[in-house]
């Protein structure tokens, strides 16, 4: 799971660009980059932190009122600075190109490319690949106006690179180019406004980032579309006839995107909300007592605070969080979630002393940060531990962008609930279902019939995944690992 933003307008990129990361490093904390174009291309990416990266100097240097930028969170290749978005190919007339999510073929893609299209690739990025497949189809259909041999070359992507993407490219003295997966799993928005200069273009990994930059008129890339801006700024888009119907990410909803976004037409905290009323009557249904609700910061908030009203029991923040640390789930290493968990929360114990306490949180993964915050409640002075999961039971691998690759690291697995419960020190755990998990994040809108639920119920939607596949992946995932 990454984070991209485009931005085609009339002033300086650069200053946006990096707001607009700063919005989004939730997405990504292991790299950053802004690519910016004023007849050439200006290029500062590497690893660490937005805020670490960029300063008035390197921003300076970026010139241009058109640009892309991305925070990385590595799903394909390691954590180094040339793993780092926007990446670059120089032929047809120079490209760069940022995504948010997962190729599940990567392997076999990038073989092919080195075989058969005598194409290199430098890095163990996924977006190369595409990078790669699109750059080869934009030259065979050099002579066409660009917007039609791009929408060629994005053909191209959809029959060759399988598996969830959001992508935003820059091609050289041409134009803008975005496009989405056929199923839309993966998250993309477009937001314009009127200038007195004249019209401006934003596409993001979130609504809010659109917000932050004052663009009022935001909506969704739809499944399979791709929208082209000339540099005449005239926007062309097309559908692929192999778009289906958007099957957007759960777990977007629960746990990765801002509580203030909207992704293709559902509040992001309007759902956690109506997950909270779920889970709310799956707690009924246990017969048990709880004194109070306390969520486990920041995700499982509206969850809580929905769940405690539908109960009628008292909400209490319990933890304080420092939010110097990142986010845990997206950190590398068991070990260094453990301690980030240790380093991010404290409790105020008065809130927990001598009480059942019901824990709220967004999911349990691989159990490491749910172990470390059962303990910490107990030590709090909690007489009985309960822990509520807006998720149901994670199960299988994620192919398609979210950091779940290896079948050993997924706790609920291959264990009941009991189990699971006494590994990570709770005395009772319930999950959400996953019917209620889908109903609440469709119920945001009509339109949408169905949602990826690939993690919980092994449904893989692209229909390409094999054992091979997850072997590949586990790969990359212990290789990654291991190089940090």
């Amino acid at each position: 799971m990454c984070g991209v933003v485009g931005l085609w307008g009339h002033t300086a990129a650069a200053p946006r660009l990096h707001d607009a990361l700063l919005a989004i490093q939730h997405r990504g904390q292991d790299a950053a980059g802004i690519v910016t174009w004023d007849g050439a291309f200006h290029t500062h990416r590497g690893a660490g932190l937005v805020r670490d990266l960029f300063d008035a100097k390197s921003l300076t240097g970026l010139t241009g009122s058109v640009g892309i930028g991305h925070v990385r969170y590595p799903t394909m290749g390691g954590g180094s600075g040339a793993d780092a978005q926007p990446l670059y190919v120089n032929s047809p007339y120079g490209i760069v190109m940022a995504h948010n999510g997962n190729v599940s073929n990567f392997h076999a893609l990038r073989q092919d490319l080195i075989e058969k299209d005598r194409r290199q690739t430098n890095t163990g990025c996924d977006v190369e690949v595409i990078l790669n497949v699109f750059a080869g189809a934009l030259e065979t259909h050099h002579g066409k106006p660009f917007h039609e041999a791009a929408f060629e070359a994005v053909e191209e992507v959809y029959r060759r690179a399988h598996g969830a993407y959001s992508v935003v490219a820059l091609v050289s003295g041409r134009g803008m180019v975005a496009f989405r997966d056929p199923l839309g799993i993966r998250p993309l928005l477009m937001a314009e406004r009127e200038t007195l200069a004249g019209p401006e273009y934003c596409f993001a990994s979130e609504s809010a980032v659109c917000n932050l930059l004052l663009f009022p008129k935001t909506g969704d890339v739809k499944p399979g579309e791709t929208v082209v801006i000339g540099m005449d700024g005239k926007v062309h888009r097309r559908v692929s006839a192999k778009a289906q119907p958007a099957t957007p990410c759960t777990f977007e909803q629960i746990y990765f995107a801002r509580p203030d976004s909207v992704l293709d037409g559902v509040s992001v905290h309007q759902t956690r909300r109506r997950l909270g009323v779920a889970l709310a009557e799956t707690w009924r249904r246990t017969g048990l007592k709880a004194d109070v609700v306390i969520p486990v910061p920041e995700s499982a908030c509206a969850s809580a605070l929905a769940m405690a009203e539908a109960l009628k029991l008292p909400y209490r923040e319990g933890f304080v969080k420092n939010r110097y640390v990142g986010r845990t789930f997206i950190m590398p290493g068991q070990a260094a979630r453990g301690e980030a968990v240790r380093r991010k929360l404290n409790t105020i114990p008065e809130e927990f002393a001598g009480k059942d306490v019901l824990l709220v949180d967004d999911s349990l993964v691989r159990g490491t940060t749910s172990r470390s915050i059962v303990q910490m409640t107990r030590l709090a002075g909690a007489r009985k531990v309960y822990l509520a999961l807006c998720a149901p039971p994670i199960k299988f691998p994620c192919v398609y962008g979210i950091d779940i690759s290896t079948r050993g690291e997924l706790i609920a697995r291959e264990q009941a609930v009991e189990a699971v419960a006494k590994a990570v020190g709770a005395d009772v755990l319930i999950y959400q279902n996953v019917e209620d998990l889908v109903g609440a994040t469709l119920a945001g809108n009509p339109r949408l019939k169905r949602a990826c639920t690939a993690c919980f119920t092994g449904e893989y939607l692209t229909g390409d995944v094999t054992p091979e596949m997850f072997a590949a992946l586990e790969e990359d995932r212990l290789q990654a690992s291991a190089a940090k």
